[in-house]
């Protein structure tokens, strides 16, 4: 047997640095890569769900080692040892043959049956030899069969009966697999594969993290950087990959978030923030202290209110006491990813300073911005590849190895270079980015076990969460359902959102946490805005809830809201009609900013769509010239569009001092809408549904300090893009329609104010939101009650549509 260890080879010559590396260094470099992840990079949450697994305090690190290390037992096949000519020669010489044949070849083909699901078979035969119970066998061999990035069935790792046994092995095969096992398995510390048998079965999400897990292990192992080849059996041991991979792990800079981290006190918030916390934050704080557990927090609040440096807070806590070691803030866009980019850097600096250079910007586009490049000018050039290959062997989309020399890795000012690469930003300790990249962990695609070993041992906060639609919706409830079970503390922050998705979020972590498909519950409605709303499980599996309302900091605004109809081109209208009711609608609101504006002060027009945006444009630019007005939208370049962001946001920001008499004006898209911190005096807005029309409101008026003119400190609203009809329903222009659908859009413009009425704001917005989400019919004047009833059924056929749609990927 031990000739035959001399020559299975777990990686080629070509993919190990020149030398050829025997599959039991690679298994044991696995290992002890897997050793420094529980020492310096495993959250304490996890750590203890792995002793509980283990069978006690102390016992998890071990099995979590020999876990990650066993993942390419199935090398030990023909299926994977033919793949290579020059390891196949030398195996064939130590006595381990098989019989190449048409047959053969084509189960190996159709069924792409390969070491991953080799070694899923394996683990199962053998392991079940050892004596584990079949409860414990059942989740152990697809950490194996699955190391590749998606998970087999049961049926996919039999062996194709067309081979023979020839992919598998026969005779000598089976003894020196099970001698592979059993050397692996002492040289870890255990005494044979029945003492490595766990006492107790994890969770599916800490199964699917564990997962996440080896494969990160296993990349790391692979980087031939650092684990050049071993072809001598007798340099082979687990201390000597232990100092391979010591040296792996200070090269590459790994790190965790915040280790042992104690639970702050009441002065924590203003050494974080530099101010003492407004009474909606000290809630919010306080809130996060009476948890019993980890759980789901709601936060309401208008805004400027300061829900961000509230759910910051708050996430130190939740970390504290229920042992995260890092956070995830998800945006709803890049946009508004990069300037919450900053600001959790700073965060995070004020509570150690070595910690801000662990915070990754994850979305498609960071390259674009400045902070992020110039945290990365010492990286080097191929720190967005993917290197370290895997395996060479036929395995789409695993990550190849980049041809590189070790050389000398100074001492970064910025995230580890591991985390740059595809599919590991989630795993870096802090992370921002959009949200897509939580909702992605909820998807049936490859390699999602990454994305859920990123987010478990986090705090997760979510901002803007009334921004996903029914079909992101989906995903969202079902990312909450994985990290309510995965025991992860999550923050919701919302301005506007409606009672019943409050309520579904909170059945959606109270489900997973309690393992159920479904948990129908009453969640408490908050009684005043601000609100917080956290729910989570007592140690008996009863659901518990903190509900708690507080006054705004400020003063409410009392907000002047005007329709400013405009003529809507109907069904049939021609082009050259459509551009000319557009160029008459631009004018109108021309007119109207030339009079607000006569004594200067800034104005925010958002429009519903780019053509939309880009035809006022060119109406107020021959109007008031190009220093006075400024475009933003989605469709710029990537580049072209930060540029404009950061200036807008400069010229408009709470800091900047306002000339006296000069003007600006901003046309802008939805980019506008949320978590875009700039302060107009005015506000012209096409109409949308109450609680986006609500976010946009948040842009006017913003902070208390900033200079207006005399006729503009009076806050005001014009809102256009429909034209009120006398006895029937409005009519709609084509974008906010076609976006927002008919529904939202009648019941919205009911609750618009009549003549001399304002909005109060923050304490008309959850009752406005309130009743636009609501099931009232009689919400709508009576001329519009058979539209609305048609629209009505419209749109729960859409959401119906659109939430199946989405079911399929769940």
């Amino acid at each position: 047997m031990v000739e035959a260890l001399e020559t299975l080879w777990g990686k080629s010559r070509e993919r190990a640095g020149g030398r050829t590396n025997l599959l039991l260094a690679h298994l044991l470099d696995t290992t002890a890569v897997a050793e420094l992840l529980w020492d310096g990079f495993l959250a304490r949450a996890t750590r203890s769900a792995l002793d509980e697994v283990a069978g006690g305090p102390g016992r998890g690190r071990r099995l979590f080692a020999w876990l990650c290390g066993v993942h390419d037992c199935g090398k030990a096949t023909p299926a994977h040892q033919r793949l290579w000519p020059e390891g196949a020669e030398a195996v064939r010489r130590s006595g381990l043959t098989w019989v190449e044949s048409a047959a053969v070849a084509g189960a190996k083909q159709q069924k792409r049956w390969r070491h991953d699901w080799a070694g899923g078979l394996l683990a199962r035969e053998l392991l079940a030899e050892a004596g584990w119970d079949a409860e414990q066998l059942d989740w152990v061999w697809p950490l194996v069969a699955g190391h590749h990035g998606a998970f087999p069935s049961l049926r996919d790792v039999q062996e194709p009966r067309s081979a023979k046994g020839q992919l598998r092995g026969r005779g000598a095969w089976r003894r020196v697999q099970q001698a592979l096992l059993d050397v692996f398995t002492q040289e870890v510390g255990f005494g044979s594969l029945g003492e490595v048998e766990p006492m107790a079965v994890p969770s599916r999400a800490l199964q699917l993290q564990l997962s996440g897990l080896v494969v990160m292990a296993d990349w790391i192992a692979s980087d031939e950087r650092f684990f050049v080849g071993l072809d001598d059996l007798g340099l082979v041991s687990l201390d000597a990959s232990r100092e391979r991979a010591a040296s792996a792990w200070k090269a590459l800079g790994l790190h965790g978030g915040w280790g042992a981290l104690g639970v702050p006190g009441p002065e924590a918030f203003r050494d974080r923030f530099g101010y003492a916390p407004r009474p909606s934050q000290a809630m919010v704080v306080e809130a996060a202290r009476r948890m019993g557990g980890p759980g789901l927090m709601v936060v309401e609040a208008p805004m400027g209110e300061g829900k961000t440096e509230a759910a910051q807070a708050a996430a130190e806590v939740l970390a504290a006491k229920f042992g995260a070691d890092g956070v995830f803030v998800g945006m709803p866009t890049q946009a508004t990813s990069d300037p919450m980019f900053t600001r959790t850097r700073r965060w995070v600096e004020a509570i150690e300073g070595e910690l801000a250079s662990r915070v990754v910007l994850l979305h498609g586009k960071r390259a674009f911005n400045r902070e992020w490049k110039a945290l990365l000018e010492d990286a080097d050039a191929y720190a967005d590849e993917a290197f370290c290959g895997v395996d060479e062997f036929g395995l789409d989309n695993d990550p190849y190895g980049v041809e590189s020399e070790v050389r000398g890795v100074p001492e970064r000012q910025a995230p580890a270079e591991w985390f740059l690469g595809p599919k590991r930003g989630l795993l870096a300790p802090f992370v921002v980015g959009t949200v897509d990249q939580l909702l992605y962990a909820a998807t049936r695609t490859r390699h999602v076990m990454l994305r859920m070993a990123g987010l478990a041992g986090k705090v997760v906060i979510l901002d803007e969460v009334h921004a996903c639609d029914v079909y992101m919706s989906q995903f969202l409830r079902e990312a909450l359902r994985w990290l309510g079970q995965a025991g992860v503390p999550v923050l919701v922050l919302s301005a506007t959102l409606a009672p019943a998705q409050r309520t579904a979020l909170g059945e959606a972590y109270l489900a997973g946490a309690a393992s159920r498909e479904e948990f129908r519950v009453e969640v408490p409605a908050p009684l005043g805005y601000p609100s917080v709303t956290a729910a989570w499980l007592s140690a008996s599996g009863e659901p518990q809830f903190h509900v708690d309302a507080t006054d705004s900091w400020r003063e409410d605004l009392g907000v002047v809201v005007q329709v400013v109809p405009e003529a809507v081109p109907g069904a049939g209208t021609s082009r050259e009609q459509r551009e000319r009711l557009q160029a008459e609608a631009d004018v109108r609101v021309g007119d109207l900013l030339a009079s607000e504006l006569v004594d200067g002060g800034t104005a925010l027009v958002i429009r519903n769509s780019v053509a939309r945006a880009q035809s006022l444009y060119e109406e107020l630019r021959g109007r008031f010239g190009d220093d006075e007005v400024r475009l933003l939208h989605a469709r710029f370049t990537v580049a072209r569009r930060a540029d404009l962001t950061e200036e807008c946001l400069r010229l408009l920001g709470p800091r900047t001092p306002r000339p006296r008499g000069g003007r600006l004006i901003l046309v802008a898209t939805q980019l506008a809408e949320q978590s875009f911190d700039v302060d107009a005096d005015l506000l012209i807005t096409d109409l949308a549904p109450v609680d986006l029309l609500l976010q946009r409101v948040g842009r006017l008026h913003r902070h208390e300090d900033t200079w207006r003119p005399a006729r503009l400190r009076v806050p005001r609203v014009f809102v256009t893009g429909f034209e009120p009809r006398e006895g029937r329903e409005p009519a709609f222009a084509f974008a906010g329609e076609a976006i927002y659908g008919r529904h939202l859009l009648l019941r919205t413009a009911a609750v618009l104010p009549g003549a001399g009425e304002v909005w109060s704001v923050p304490a008309d917005v959850p009752g406005l939101v309130g009743k636009v989400y609501g099931a009232d019919a009689s919400l709508l004047p009576e001329a519009w009650q058979e539209a609305g009833e048609a629209a009505c059924r419209e749109q729960e056929n859409r959401d119906r549509i659109r939430a199946e749609e989405a079911r399929k990927f769940l």
